[in-house]
């Protein structure tokens, strides 16, 4: 039997935040509300959604202004990893989203290492463009430059 729950973030593929949607009862309560993802949609909660609307949707604006500027600082940055390699110039092992994390935050942007996208493991030397997913649908790049440790 499904419950009515209300999202407080966006959660994906199911709904955007401030939604009221209906779903499994273990579903929203075992995993939506204690995450705090949701609040179940009880007439005072559905009242209080209504008031905290205008501020779901600033929150949101100022996301999305916070995910433009991120995305701008980011097209503007280039992060180079050193690794140690074969004769042949391989690397041993490959690069790492945590090693691009970690080379993002010496230069002062702190990005969340899940949120790194590689498309395919690096293993060699060179310039690479990589992925980063900053909420509400955007995305930036940010370009990896591989080289040879000394």
């Amino acid at each position: 039997m499904p419950i009515q729950i209300i999202l407080k973030e966006d959660v994906p593929n199911l709904g955007q935040m401030g939604e009221l949607i209906a779903v499994k009862r273990g579903y929203g309560r075992n995993y939506l509300i204690p995450r705090g993802l949701a609040v179940e949609a009880t007439p005072r909660n559905i009242k209080r959604l209504e008031h905290e609307r205008r501020n779901i949707e600033r929150a949101k604006e100022k996301m999305i202004a916070h995910a433009r500027s991120l995305a701008e600082k980011l097209a503007g940055v280039s992060v180079t990893i050193s690794k140690n390699t074969t004769d042949e110039d391989r690397l041993y092992g490959s690069v790492t989203n945590r090693e691009i994390a970690d080379a993002l935050s010496e230069e002062g942007i702190t990005i969340d290492r899940r949120k790194i996208e590689i498309s395919e493991p690096i293993r060699s030397l060179g310039v690479f463009t990589v992925k980063v997913k900053l909420g509400q649908e955007m995305t930036g790049e940010v370009k990896v430059w591989v080289v040879k440790a000394e």
